[in-house]
């Protein structure tokens, strides 16, 4: 394989850049409002689940600023897919033995075997169902500034 194919592979497996859902399954952020300051917002992508965590965080907030609030508090949240997302190479071993009699003869066996992912990194999403508020933060730990939270996630 050449290494511009390789890369090529890689591209079509990572996550993309921040952005707005293209298509039912595609990669990027969605929302749903659910009351007047209630919404359901997912990220939806490929591989890095942390990453896909931090920009659910930074839809939320940008949801919050765009709706003219000042945080958001987060009341449910759900996060699909393998955790990690890594791919590549996820080892698992397993131990087997047996033991036999034939005729005078008696023996025993042990078997080790190691099972390797090479599908690569996996889809997941994270949704969040906030809250939208304004004024002070509230002192709650599911309680996010947005502009903060939009000043430290990078895109």
């Amino acid at each position: 394989m050449t290494s511009l194919s390789a890369l090529a592979l890689t591209a079509c497996a990572s996550l993309a850049p921040y952005g707005a859902q293209r298509g039912t399954g595609g990669q990027g952020y969605s929302e749903q409002r659910i009351e007047s300051n209630r919404y359901r917002v997912s990220y939806n992508g490929v591989g890095a689940a942390g990453r896909v965590a931090d920009w659910a965080l930074v839809r939320a907030a940008d949801v919050t600023t765009e709706q003219g609030y000042d945080w958001f508090e987060i009341t449910q949240s759900w996060t699909d897919g393998r955790p990690g997302g890594a791919g590549g190479v996820t080892p698992s071993v397993s131990v087997g033995g047996s033991t036999g009699r034939y005729g005078g003869y008696s023996a025993s066996g042990v078997g080790v075997g190691l099972g390797l992912n090479f599908s690569g990194p996996q889809p997941t999403s994270t949704t969040l169902e906030i809250v939208l508020g304004r004024g002070p933060k509230p002192d709650r730990p599911n309680a996010y500034d947005a502009r903060s939270v939009q000043g430290s996630i990078p895109r």
